[in-house]
């Protein structure tokens, strides 16, 4: 589209964004001054500081979220299989989802950077240099100028895992027209769900080209953990029997403390790693367990090491939930308890991890109904419950089946995204 065609909508966001590269710049300052950015991210977001680009394919995928990072990182993952020819880049705005993506590991021939600002300046110099063959968005983190320009230089895109809930459409109708202009350009879009195929047809895409695949999340590769410190935990725990409540929320805590002690009387030795959300939370869970009669609650951060006499131990740190799921066969993921809407279950279970929810998943729907169907989670609604599935899991001492955990539609979601990529030089 040349920027005659453009709808004057997106001509005058684009107008707009050039006058606002002075604001863009002086706020990422601001950032790096407060520790939210460092050296490196602030210039790559400004599109003065790249890696090499790799010759031949490259295919470029963009997310915001830890989750729509990973997700991202397993859909490169098959691909790096299916075409040895290309090479992948992972863009995020946040720090954390790099983070993440350095911990767990970048599939083969990927890179990680900094999405550019979306002012033309900043894109036009990230798409100089990367020069994509395919781009993909990962859920709806959309940036009108980056969009534009990519359109603008003939490069396919595709839309994956999108998700609109009736709040988040509501938000977006007011910038519909933007969207009119940006999401007909798309040459697939895969929808979570019926609800977000409707949605994305009410904010201007091409019904036509609108599939409802389910979550990519399936495809997240395996949490990382320091092997020496795997190793560790291991021989100090002896063979314990082991939970974990995982990303909990408050309230949660406190139901999990209960079935904890229910756990207890059957099997005196059984461990309780609880998780927080929040890390910050630490000393406050630490304190619920103190009322419930526990003391001395070791906590992650303090760098506390595991007692042999130890009921419950607080891991109330970043980035380590690869070295719990490894560590405990079950782990009740929260979120489903509190109104959260739930967390992602394919993290565990990418290790074998049992899945344990509460009623509230409306974040992952779809995810849950499917696991639930084929007994790869269970649905918990109070103390007893949860002590009870806990046991069942630790007696039959089976680790997950995660053969099955890639669907259908995520492999047609793959083959689809593989059919917008050049042909495999003969």
């Amino acid at each position: 589209m040349t920027p005659a065609q453009q709808p004057w909508a997106l001509r005058t966001y684009l107008v707009l964004a050039g006058w606002l590269a002075p604001v863009w710049r002086k706020g990422l300052q601001r950032r790096l001054l407060r520790g939210k950015e460092t050296p490196r991210s602030v210039r790559q977001k400004l599109g003065s500081e790249y890696a090499d680009r790799p010759d031949g394919v490259l295919v470029w995928g963009h997310a915001v979220g830890v989750g729509e990072s990973m997700a991202l990182a397993g859909l490169f993952a098959r691909l790096a299989e299916l075409r040895p020819d290309c090479s992948f880049l992972i863009t995020t705005t946040a720090r954390t989802s790099g983070d993440a993506l350095r911990r767990t590991g970048l599939p083969a021939r990927c890179q990680h950077q900094f999405a550019p600002v979306d002012t033309p300046g900043a894109v036009s110099r990230f798409l100089d240099h990367w020069q994509p063959s395919l781009a993909l968005w990962c859920e709806m983190d959309l940036w009108p100028a980056l969009i534009a320009e990519t359109d603008a230089r003939a490069i396919p895109r595709a839309l994956v895992n999108a998700r609109l809930s009736p709040e988040s459409l509501a938000k977006r109708r007011w910038g519909r027209w933007l969207y009119q202009a940006l999401l007909p350009g798309f040459r697939e879009l895969f929808a979570q769900n019926e609800a977000t195929a409707e949605a994305l047809v009410a904010l201007g895409a091409p019904r036509e080209r609108i599939t409802v695949s389910g979550t990519i999340k399936a495809l997240v590769p395996p949490l990382a953990c320091d092997a020496d410190d795997l190793d560790t935990w291991q021989q100090a725990l002896s063979g314990r029997p082991v939970w974990v409540l995982a990303s909990s929320h408050p309230g949660e805590e406190d139901l999990a403390l209960a079935a904890h002690a229910r756990l207890r009387s059957e099997q005196p030795d059984a461990l309780l790693i609880i998780a927080p959300r929040a890390p910050a939370r630490g000393l406050e869970v630490a304190a619920l367990a103190s009322v419930a009669g526990l003391r001395d609650v070791p906590l992650r951060s303090t760098g506390a090491h595991i007692a042999t006499d130890v009921a419950v131990y607080i891991a109330d740190t970043i980035g380590e939930m690869g070295l719990w799921y490894r560590l405990a066969p079950v782990a009740l993921v929260g979120g489903s308890f509190a109104s959260v809407g739930g967390h992602n279950p394919h993290e565990p279970l990418a290790l074998g991890c049992a899945v344990l929810h509460g009623p509230n998943v409306w974040n992952f729907a779809e995810s849950y109904e499917r696991l639930d169907r084929l007994r790869q989670a269970r649905l918990v609604t109070s103390e007893t419950d949860v002590a009870s599935a806990v046991a069942a899991v630790w007696g039959a001492n089976q680790p997950v089946d995660t053969t099955a955990l890639v669907d259908a539609q995520a492999e047609a979601v793959i083959e689809r995204v593989q059919a917008l990529l050049p042909p495999l030089p003969r």
